[in-house]
């Protein structure tokens, strides 16, 4: 196992942005936040230069920062007084631990993310999965995800410079991108899960043909593989906010958090709310921008956790659960509801042998995952959105859950149930309206008898999500 030789990883909030003036969006994005009317405000201007000069300037290395979340991920070395000199600055609202190498166990290397022809395409061995979404319909009348630009967030990409499967969409590739700090190739041995992710889109051979294969892709490494931390988390706020910043339309993320190398630092179900962590957060705002966010569930239904993790706890974007080809519930699927009582996952689609591709040697096998039923689900949002381009994010998003077989009796399994793309696309436009996308309530961090203490509607919760005060409660 190779250790990263950063010891300590926190993330600063910061109490304003210190007069930056400048925006952070690309012209893509810039048009599409015209074209939907979505107007320019205070989370779309930079993170202070002048505050992140100034925490250089105390010792700490800058990894990543947010304008969403208004803060930075820095590394800090051992050295107290560092931190406390950054703690006591003016403009740092609060100082969090996202993590710490010095307790990582060995076990977390390596670590696994997974449980273990119509149009004149031969969809070969993904046509079984393709047509449970009844996918190869809107094939046949054109739609591909032409015009869709899509953000895989994930843990690497694997030999995709190599993989021929992969060939046919090499100029659709407009960028390959990195938010960790992870020393390896981004396209390295390590990173095997992203390329399986990204063929259930994209992977086209004489006998395997992905949901979105003429849509355009954005590819963003998240996930660090020799540790499982916070830090992690943040690095997928990084690449949300970089997705908006390019003008995405659809991200595929498979990537889900709730327990860490450090149990300090874990994530209790109180906070599985769509408003407590960062990611999860973040992924609401990316929907508010104009995003559609795929997620998936997660596969821990068969432990004692059971239920989603974050970000799929959000609302107003996919999570995703699995079935098989029966369209029965995989057992493992984590299950929902969030905890503040919203169904969860949204939709499902095959995850449980799916067909995908195999990094290593470019051949297809079956696979167990709710992390390949999500990559399916964004791939038929891509297309449905190539065939309907005058609707925005959140209309794609309630065609899609009004198309599912379970949408007039859902529950905490399947949520909606399977979609039905062709169904999605036909369906009678005044069915169709624009959900309201929540407004998070105001969330904020605060020290209380030494301790971080999370604040929401009057009651504070520990960073594990565990209440330890009431409104009306007295300070313990």
């Amino acid at each position: 196992m190779c250790l990263l030789s950063i010891l300590f990883v926190y993330f600063l909030s910061f109490t304003d942005k210190g007069g930056s003036d400048r925006i952070a969006l690309g012209p893509r994005a810039i048009g599409q936040r015209e074209k939907w009317e979505i107007g320019i405000d205070s989370l779309d201007y930079a993170v202070s230069p002048v505050y992140l000069d100034s925490i250089r300037a105390l010792g700490a290395g800058i990894l990543s920062t947010s304008r969403w979340m208004n803060g930075a991920t820095v590394s800090i070395p051992e050295d107290g007084e560092v931190l406390g000199n950054i703690s006591s600055c003016s403009f740092v609202r609060s100082v969090e631990l996202t993590r710490d190498d010095t307790g990582i166990s060995p076990a977390s290397a390596g670590k696994s993310l997974s449980v273990g022809s119509p149009a004149g395409h031969s969809y070969g061995d993904a046509e079984e999965q393709l047509r449970i979404l009844n996918l190869p319909a809107l094939h046949d009348a054109g739609f591909e995800g032409q015009g869709i630009l899509m953000a895989v967030i994930d843990a690497g990409f694997c030999n995709l410079d190599k993989l021929a499967a992969f060939d046919s969409i090499r100029s659709q590739i407009v960028g390959i991108y990195d938010t960790t700090d992870d020393p390896d190739d981004i396209q390295g041995k390590k990173g095997y899960h992203g390329s399986i992710c990204l063929s259930l889109i994209a992977a086209v051979t004489d006998n395997y043909r992905g949901a979105a294969t003429k849509a355009d892709f954005c590819l963003i490494r998240s996930e660090e593989m020799d540790t499982e931390s916070p830090k992690e988390a943040d690095n997928m706020v990084a690449a949300f906010e970089l997705a908006d910043s390019l003008g995405v339309n659809v991200v595929s993320t498979s990537l889900n958090y709730t327990g860490f190398d450090n149990p300090a630092l874990d994530i209790g179900y109180g906070s599985m709310d769509g408003r407590t962590a960062r990611s999860s957060r973040a992924a609401a705002v990316a929907a508010r921008k104009g995003m559609l966010i795929c997620c998936s569930a997660g596969n821990e239904g068969t432990t004692d956790w059971h239920y989603i993790g974050t970000p799929a706890d959000a609302d107003s974007i996919i999570s995703v659960g699995a079935t098989n080809s029966s369209g029965m519930i995989a057992p493992w699927s984590s299950r929902g509801p969030s905890s503040d009582g919203r169904i969860k996952p949204e939709v499902c689609a095959m995850g449980e042998r799916a067909i995908v591709l195999n990094p290593s040697d470019g051949t297809f096998y079956a696979d167990y995952g709710t992390s390949f039923a999500c990559p399916q689900i964004a791939g038929l949002a891509a297309c449905l959105w190539s065939a309907l381009p005058d609707e925005n994010a959140m209309q794609i998003r309630q065609r899609i859950l009004l198309s599912a077989d379970r949408y007039d009796s859902p529950d905490n399994d399947y949520g909606y149930g399977i979609p039905d793309a062709w169904k999605a696309y036909t369906l009678d436009p005044t069915a169709v309206t624009t959900p309201v996308t929540r407004e998070p309530e105001a969330v904020f961090k605060t020290l209380l008898n030494g301790y971080i203490r999370i604040c929401r509607d009057g009651i504070s919760y520990d960073t594990n999500g565990r209440v330890v005060m009431q409104a009306d409660d007295n300070p313990q």
